[in-house]
């Protein structure tokens, strides 16, 4: 059955991007006439609440097949609080600030929707701290999207580096056992996030990567433009290699939630004790985390559920 409402999402899909994309020459068009006389009429210092990047996801698993893919990308980095019109379906930068306690701006990395489809495995927040004039960055936040459920799990971590309790049925060829090594640079000129897959029985058996480097603000005049078709490409990217693992005869897992209804419990009881003695929890090691139980550390955590037809 969800066979068929994935197909019939397809179609719904594939129909309307052609659609939109006959009518985004002209709404191109328009916008930049509009542009341009808003230009003529006003001041313009150059600097952008928006910056383009461009770079490369790269891929690479190590078990039970050694499989790998890279593929261009780009990508949005928004500053919320300037913003004229915030991303539909994210966080706002005071929900953001008060989830990280921070007092600075607040940076969204993401992959805009394009004529009328969106697709984002990973959005990040750079969430920061103002103090006597110095601004850091404190805090991310993560935004992990599944596909094709659509399902997101939103969570605080370090960008120096932090270790996660794997919280999310990302892929139908992972289990929900490991965590998530994260980090993530202070995107300037250039930007990277990585992220692997520490297993207890495989270690560490996956790796992800981001590498992208900022564009000249005129690198592209219509944003719309610029990211035609993404995330469609990405979504490419995501279901042929699923089908190459397939071919593989990698395991296929079933979605936690028909035989594990408490998945989401079982991951905050694992990154409280990631967050207590890190890897030697996954190995079985808990001995020094039960004794921190008087005094446990808990992560932000926010689960959104599938649409329909996925829920």
């Amino acid at each position: 059955m969800e066979l068929i409402y994935l197909l019939c999402s397809l179609v719904s899909i594939s129909f309307t991007t052609l659609v939109l994309s006959l009518i985004l020459p002209f709404h191109a068009l328009l916008r930049r006439l509009v542009s341009s006389r808003a230009a003529s009429s006003s001041s313009n210092d150059g600097d952008e609440p928006v910056s383009l990047y461009e770079g490369t996801v790269y891929h690479q698993r190590r078990h039970p097949v050694h499989h790998s893919f890279q593929y261009n990308v780009r990508y949005a980095l928004i500053d919320l609080d300037r913003a004229l019109h915030a991303p539909p379906n994210h966080l706002s930068p005071d929900e953001a600030r008060q989830i990280t306690d921070t007092n600075g701006p607040i940076l969204l990395l993401t992959i805009p929707a394009s004529v009328g489809y969106e697709q984002n495995p990973l959005s990040v927040y750079y969430c920061y701290d103002v103090e006597d004039s110095d601004t850091r960055l404190k805090k991310c936040i993560a935004e992990v999207t599944n596909t094709p459920w659509a399902e997101r799990v939103t969570f605080i971590f370090n960008p120096h580096s932090d270790l996660v309790a794997k919280a999310l049925h990302v892929s139908p060829f992972m289990d929900m056992l490991g965590s998530w090594n994260i980090k993530a640079s202070d995107p300037g000129e250039n930007l990277s996030i990585s992220i692997s897959v520490h297993h207890p029985e495989f270690g560490n058996y996956f790796t992800a990567s981001l590498k992208a480097k900022r564009l000249c603000p005129t690198s592209a005049s219509d944003h719309a433009v610029f990211f035609w078709l993404m995330p469609h490409k990405v979504a490419v990217w995501i279901y042929w290699h699923a089908i190459k693992l397939w071919w593989q005869n990698v395991k296929f897992i079933q979605h936690p939630r028909y035989n594990i209804p408490a998945y989401r419990d079982d991951a905050l009881i694992r990154d409280r004790k990631l967050q207590c003695c890190g890897f030697s929890a996954q190995r079985g090691s808990n001995q020094d985390c039960l004794a921190d139980e008087a005094s446990p550390r808990h992560r932000w955590f926010k689960w959104t559920d599938a649409k329909w037809p996925w829920s």
